[in-house]
């Protein structure tokens, strides 16, 4: 698993869109037990902690210890650095896995075969994340403009899973069908400009070019803003699916 988000770490703790309510408890609708949940990559444990409020034990694994040191806590939290494909815990440990915008990080094969030792038989596992935002038209050309042409040659292979929404992931598993989920907010300008700059192709492009590609967008950005209703939309991912037996 690659570590692209250890350099921003804390605004990615600051910026990073949470998922709705809702979408926990329609994964957790899946779940015949609650005792104990793993959520594998977990950054700053905004899944853990949401996990946290309805199983007894929430375990949370990331091999960023910048992103763990910003992670949110709890007295049922137990943050543990360890990389996805090889994990310490013992067989058929937990009733749910999830894992949130982070899975098309993974070597898939190595990762599904962990999964498929330390969940229950009955466990199942959650694949989440949330796809490019859209927001007012205006606002959107320049973004398209900024993703693809700017810095779309900065972007690692990896990101094409999230441009097809999660649906050519391997997936080894019993699925079910799910609901759709959008998830909005209405954000200020640094609000936008801080989820931007935690995105891992800004940070390439800043390492190679030593500069910012924000600065090639931020007034056009800001004028644009200024003239909108300040809403962004992310339409969510899901996948969900038990062991196959």
């Amino acid at each position: 698993m690659k570590d692209n988000f250890s350099l921003q770490a804390k605004q990615y703790s600051q910026f990073r869109p949470s998922y709705p309510p809702e979408m926990i408890e329609y994964i957790l609708s899946f779940v015949h037990n609650k005792g104990t949940a793993l959520d594998v990559a977990t950054g700053n444990g905004q899944v853990a902690v949401q996990l946290a409020n309805d199983f007894d034990t929430v375990y949370a694994t990331d091999i960023s210890d910048k992103q763990l040191a910003n992670a949110v806590q709890a007295d049922n939290i137990i943050y543990k650095n360890e990389p996805a494909e090889n994990t310490n815990f013992k067989n058929a440990q937990f009733d749910l896995i999830t894992v949130a915008q982070a899975i098309h990080w993974f070597n898939f094969d190595v990762f599904y075969k962990e999964v498929y030792r330390i969940l229950k038989p009955n466990g199942i596992f959650a694949a989440l994340g949330y796809g490019l935002f859209y927001t007012n038209p205006h606002t959107d050309k320049i973004i398209k403009h900024f993703y693809h042409e700017i810095i779309g040659p900065y972007w690692d292979p990896e990101r094409q899973y999230l441009d097809e929404d999660y649906k050519t992931i391997p997936f080894p598993f019993k699925e079910v069908e799910v609901k759709q989920f959008d998830n909005e907010f209405t954000w200020t300008l640094e609000q936008l400009t801080g989820y931007l700059e935690t995105w891992s192709a800004v940070q390439h492009y800043i390492n190679q070019n030593n500069k910012n590609p924000l600065d090639l967008i931020r007034e056009d950005l800001r004028h644009s803003w200024d003239n909108s209703d300040s809403k962004v939309i992310f339409p969510l991912l899901l996948r969900v699916g038990s062991l196959k037996v």
